[in-house]
Parts: structure tokens; sequence; C-alpha cells
């Protein structure tokens, strides 16, 4: 359980015509992307997604909460979902980072960045596609 900010005017834009995606639009990217929301709950308070019921592992959990707040709009996930998991570590990307820059920032390695890749697929479609103020799942 836990509360996570984003940058809330930065990320893919899923919904045109609002300010604030739906939980309709945040379910529609989830499923594009592939990752396997059954048993999570997406609602929207504000400009705040909350998720809530079972995500079945860490790692789905991390992504899912990746995922929805990486998107215009979202400023916080509010993550409800239940296990006994550890708690996430995500870094912030900011100007002029690269993948090896985090993972020697992170990891203590920069030859370790393709594991961050690995681990942000498949919101991340190639290791030169990040952005300033999007969100990293960084592995343990």
């Amino acid at each position: 359980m836990g509360l996570f900010s984003f940058f809330k005017r930065s990320g893919k834009k899923v919904a045109e015509d609002e300010a604030t995606p739906t939980a309709e639009a945040l379910k529609k990217e989830v499923a594009d992307l592939g990752l396997d929301a059954e048993g999570v709950e997406i609602s929207v308070e504000g400009d705040t997604v909350k998720l809530a019921g079972a995500a079945g592992n860490d790692e789905l959990k991390e992504k899912l909460i990746l995922a929805v707040g990486n998107i215009d709009g979202v400023a916080a996930v509010e993550d409800n979902t239940s296990g006994a998991g550890s708690e996430p570590v995500f870094h912030t990307v900011e100007k002029g980072d690269t993948l090896w820059a985090i993972a020697e920032k992170t990891m203590g390695n920069g030859s370790k960045y393709q594991e961050i890749f690995e681990a942000n697929k498949p919101m991340l479609s190639h290791p030169d596609k990040i952005y300033p103020g999007q969100v990293l799942r960084i592995p343990q």
C-alpha cells in the first residue's frame, strides 16, 4: 500500500477531451499494454488513480502503478492492492538522464541499464525512449 506521485502534465495522453483520464480510458491503456489487471479495480478521484484488489505479484502491481501513473493528467496513484510485497523502488527521469546513468545511480553499475529496460516493458519500447518526468521501475 502506498501513495506514489507523478508529474501531472507528463506522459501519454489518453483522454483527448478531459484534463484527467477516466477509469475506462486507463483500463483500456492497461489492456493495450498487455498487462493482466484481472482482480484489480481502477478508479479515478480528481487527479488521483486508485488501485484496489489483488494484483497477483509485485512485478505486475508495480507495472500497473507505472502504467496508469505515467499518463497525462494523473498526479498520484494510491495503491490499495493486497499482497505482502516489498516496497517498490521507482526513479523519476530527470532532464539529461539515460538508462545507463540511472542504472549507475540506482544499481551501482551502468551496464545494468538493460535490466531497467526489461523491468519497464511493455511501457518502454526502446532504451533511448525515456522522457523527463517519467517514472521507471528499478528492479531489486
